[in-house]
């Protein structure tokens, strides 16, 4: 293992403090703003409550795990069914109730230990429903980076496909051709060429950037006040099964983490207090009108390159992630972002969300000549982009990923053959 140029509890010099920080805010924040982009809410509130999520986080793990919350992919459909169906109050409410069942699993784990959970969420689910996360949003990718509104309909057009196209060109460029922290950051540089070329060939609108105040309140939503607080059995049956698909992302990115910085922190200061970090962030975030919150990948991969894992690092992007939503020219800037730029991005990023539930596939070498494991992943996979709905009552009704993972859940326990997990990798 690479020497480590921070550990966990060190601080960094200040100069070197605020660069290290900026790496960290900047590499989350292409993610982080894009799911409020699509999903109707305020990206200037998607970054505060990131931040405060991440602060919330570190407190909960006794500033022991140096992960940072960013807005999750997973809820981007039931969001937008939610928001259809009953409003964006209905889907911060139902996010609320994702993170009481953070807040349950946490508790069972703390008095039972940690075990149950891996068995019941083995990769033959979790992988093929983190697939069906990716490629359920394949059609407003495309739609998103190929068509304009006009009259009320969806139009093709060339123009804003091309700037998709540079879009993705860019992202992947970054990918592909450079190293560092560059490379962890294409969503963002992404986002910027893409932006740039949309400016070129004349179809952004800066008119609300110039007419944006320097220093601007984010956008909240407080039940109660903007929204009246209603919860439906459909709401929560379309929000809450997804809970399954992010305590499995959860567990999976504090295993990894582990391994970089070298420590379990699955066993201390616990995968207990680790969800319930991340459930309280989840929570708060909900409560003033933010998505909810899920630990960065890409930030587990700039701990890999700078080898610095330092809380206070991640402290500080937390710090200014809130001080950046404050900007209102910013957040402005960022709201005039071309929907083909952001259609560009997506169709690389929801291409990497299910080939990411593939990878885990192949990593943990699930054995597809056993029908056991073809029959649950083809069945989760056609209900979940299928978007089946079972209808119990004109109130209650299970659809789409959330009956996907709640299906194969049932046939994991239920189906004969099971193979006994082994979690020599978690001891």
């Amino acid at each position: 293992m690479n020497e480590k140029v921070l550990d966990v509890h060190e601080k960094p010099t200040a100069g070197k403090w605020l660069t290290l920080s900026l790496q960290h805010m900047f590499a989350m924040f292409g993610a982080t703003i894009l799911v409020p982009q699509l999903v109707g809410l305020s990206p200037a509130i998607a970054l505060l409550t990131s931040g405060i999520a991440t602060i919330i986080f570190i407190a909960v793990t006794r500033f022991q795990v140096p992960a940072y919350l960013g807005s999750s992919f997973a809820f981007i459909i039931p969001i937008q069914i939610a928001t259809q169906t009953g409003g964006i109050g209905s889907a911060m409410i139902g996010s609320m109730f994702v993170s009481l069942v953070y807040a349950i699993v946490s508790l069972v784990i703390w008095k039972t230990g940690y075990r149950w959970i891996m068995k019941i969420l083995p990769p033959i689910v979790v992988a093929p429903v983190i697939m069906v996360i990716g490629l359920a949003l394949a059609p407003t990718a495309v739609g998103m980076a190929s068509t304009i509104e006009v009259d009320g309909e969806s139009v093709y057009n060339l123009l804003h496909f091309s700037a998709a196209l540079v879009t993705l060109a860019a992202a992947i460029i970054c990918i592909m051709f450079f190293k560092g922290v560059i490379s962890l950051m294409p969503i963002l540089i992404g986002i910027i060429v893409g932006y740039i070329y949309s400016a070129i060939i004349g179809i952004l609108d800066f008119t609300a950037v110039l007419e944006a105040k320097w220093f601007e309140f984010p956008e909240m939503l407080i039940p109660g006040i903007d929204y009246e607080f209603v919860v439906t059995p459909t709401l929560l049956a379309l929000m809450v099964p997804i809970a399954i698909v992010t305590v499995s992302e959860h567990i999976g990115h504090q295993l990894v983490l582990g391994r970089i910085v070298d420590k379990d922190f699955i066993k201390e200061p616990g995968l207990h207090r680790s969800l319930l970090g991340d459930g309280i962030g989840t929570l708060i975030s909900g409560l003033i009108g933010g998505p909810p919150k899920t630990t960065y990948g890409e930030n587990i991969g700039v701990l890999a390159i700078t080898r610095v894992y330092s809380v206070y690092v991640i402290m500080g992007a937390a710090v200014l992630a809130i001080v950046f939503s404050f900007f209102g020219k910013v957040m402005a800037m960022i709201a005039t972002i071309p929907t083909a730029v952001l259609g560009g991005i997506s169709i690389l990023l929801f291409g990497i969300i299910a080939s990411s539930g593939l990878r885990m596939l192949v990593d943990h070498k699930i054995d597809f000549g056993n029908q056991r494991n073809l029959v649950i992943s083809s069945v989760i996979l056609v209900i979940g982009i299928g978007g089946a709905t079972l209808k119990f009552s004109e109130t209650f009704a299970l659809e789409g990923m959330a009956l996907a993972a709640i299906v194969g859940v049932l046939l994991n326990l239920i189906l004969p053959g099971k193979s006994e997990e082994q979690l020599d990798d978690v001891n």
